[in-house]
This record gives C-alpha cells, sequence and structure tokens, in this order.
C-alpha cells in the first residue's frame, strides 16, 4: 500500500472512532430522556436547550473527578481492563463496510466473533483485579451468560454463513436487495435479539450489574474515568449489535439514509426493553441459552444446510 492509502486509513479510523463516541453520547441521552417519559417524568433538561449538551457535561464530570483504586487490588489490570474494553468495542466497528473502503475485508463475520469474545476477558478482569467480592461474583455471572449466548450468536450467524455463502458483511447487503431475511428467518430474528441483549448485558439479562444484590458488579470499585471507559464500552457495544441486527436482518443497505432511520428504531428498542421488562431469573436465563435457544438454532441451522444441499441437487 501506498503512504496515501496509509493516511487514509488513519484519517478514516480516527472520524470512525470520533463518530462513534459521539452516537454513544447522544445514545446515553436518548435512554435518559426515553426512560424519563416511560417513567412519567421528564429526563435530562436543565442543561443547555432540553438538556441536548447533557453527556458532554457528565463526561467533563466523570474525567475531572479524582480517580480512586483498592488498596489491595492488582492495580495493573485494574486500571488497563476499562482502557482494553472500550478499544475492543471499537475494533467491532472495523467489520463494517464503509464508503472509503477503510478496512473492509472478506472475513468480517470471524472478526466479528473474534472481537466479542476477547469482550469476556475485560469484564473478567476488571472483576478479579479490583479484589472485591461484589466485583467477582458480577464478572463471573457476567462471562458465563457471555459465554452461553455466544453459542447461539455463532449458530445464528453460521446459517447466514450456509445461506450466502460468504463471510463478509457487505455481501448481506447484496442478498437482501429484493426481500428481508428478517421475513423467512423470523423466529431466529428473535434468537438474535435476545442474545444481543444477554451479550451486551442489558435487561432483562443485567445480572453482571444486579444493583439490587451486587452493589453494581464487576464496575464497583471503579470510579471517574475507569467507569466512563467501561460506560462508553458498553453503549458502543449496543449501537454496534443494534447495527448488525439492521445488518443481518432488515436489508442491510449501508449506504442508504433509511439504513440509519432503522439503526436509530433498533437502538430505541434496546431502551424501550430496559424500561418494560423486569430482571430474568438466572437460572432461567441459563435454561433459555442452553436448553432453548442451543437447539432450535442447531436445528435450523441443519434445516437451511439440508435446504441448499437439495437445491444444488436439483439444480444439477
Amino acid at each position: 500500500m501506498s503512504l496515501l492509502d496509509n493516511i487514509l486509513i488513519i484519517y478514516s479510523g480516527v472520524v470512525l472512532v470520533i463518530c462513534v463516541l459521539v452516537s454513544v453520547a447522544f445514545l446515553t441521552l436518548m435512554e435518559r430522556k426515553v426512560l424519563g417519559y416511560i417513567q412519567i417524568r421528564k429526563g435530562p433538561n436543565k442543561v443547555g436547550l432540553l438538556g441536548i449538551p447533557q453527556p458532554f457535561s457528565d463526561a467533563i464530570k466523570l474525567f475531572t473527578k479524582e480517580q480512586t483504586y483498592p488498596l489491595m487490588s492488582n492495580f495493573y489490570l485494574y486500571y488497563c481492563s476499562p482502557i482494553f474494553s472500550l478499544v475492543v468495542s471499537l475494533f467491532l466497528w472495523m467489520c463494517m463496510p464503509f464508503f472509503c473502503g477503510f478496512v473492509s475485508f472478506s472475513m468480517g463475520v470471524l472478526f466479528f466473533l473474534c472481537c466479542s469474545s476477547l469482550g469476556v476477558y475485560t469484564v473478567m478482569m476488571a472483576g478479579w483485579s479490583s479484589n472485591s467480592n461484589y466485583s467477582m461474583l458480577g464478572s463471573l455471572r457476567s462471562v458465563a451468560q457471555t459465554i452461553s449466548y455466544e453459542v447461539s450468536l455463532a449458530l445464528t450467524l453460521l446459517s447466514f454463513l450456509i445461506l450466502i455463502g460468504s463471510l463478509s458483511v457487505s455481501d448481506l447487503i447484496f442478498y437482501q436487495s429484493n426481500l428481508w431475511f428478517l421475513f423467512f428467518m423470523y423466529p431466529l430474528g428473535i434468537i438474535w435479539f435476545v442474545s444481543s441483549l444477554a451479550e451486551t448485558n442489558r435487561t432483562p439479562f443485567d445480572f453482571a450489574e444486579g444493583e439490587s444484590e451486587l452493589v453494581s458488579g464487576f464496575n464497583v470499585e471503579y470510579s471517574g474515568g475507569g467507569f466512563a471507559l467501561i460506560f462508553l464500552a458498553e453503549y458502543s457495544s449496543i449501537l454496534f449489535m443494534s447495527m448488525l441486527c439492521c445488518m443481518l436482518f432488515m436489508g442491510g443497505n449501508f449506504f442508504s439514509f433509511y439504513f440509519f432511520v432503522l439503526l436509530s428504531f433498533m437502538s430505541f428498542v434496546w431502551i424501550w426493553v430496559r424500561g418494560t421488562l423486569p430482571r430474568f431469573r438466572y437460572d432461567k436465563l441459563m435454561n433459555l441459552a442452553w436448553k432453548s435457544y442451543l437447539p432450535i438454532s442447531l436445528n435450523y441451522l441443519v434445516f437451511y444446510l439440508g435446504s441448499k444441499i437439495m437445491f444444488f441437487s436439483l439444480m444439477i
């Protein structure tokens, strides 16, 4: 590659990171506003016009607060875990197709699975290095939950791999030009959405941050900048999973304005679920993963594989 190509990749990467972080800021504002109206109250409305600059004032407050750390903690792991968590969640965005090419490659789905699996280690390190029972329990819950639901996510993606015969995310646009996958893969769409909620530790599966019994879970010992980085990583993952839902099931035409309307709607659904549903019981969460979603996604995988083999045999 020439020097100009390298400069373009660096420039595109910087623009992408800035855009994702600004999107995360306004996603938190939307969440607080929507939850406010669901609970029949106003959301943030004091800072600036209609409370729009509220996320930026929150960021300034968090990053200027004193950074404390537990005396008995493993300091380097404790300090690096939030940074690593944010870096991994931002790396996820590299597998999306962009106008400028950026680093669009043919193994996007595999790259997504690798990066999302790495996210488990950041939570585990954050919980263990804090040297707190609450943090440790929160991280153990989160790791068990994430690994369980990654299985059904991977099997759902395998069904897509069999159907389109490619690991590239951009190929989804071509195969959904006439009909969305949502219409003939509706059960898999529901499984994907619920598994995404569990993967991002969101209500009704927010056991890693069970405030009622774990005092905020794995991030209980973090304050100031460390907490803000964990917060940014979580909301960046939510935004990415919303985008992936649109790519897989709703046409995936990344180059149209309508796609971003769908993305905003999916992000709203994440918040809507939080404002509506109570927390699930932990044993039911595990039963749902291993006794319901795993057999269903395996059956659909075999069904699509058989359908494709039968189609090719008829063609021959």
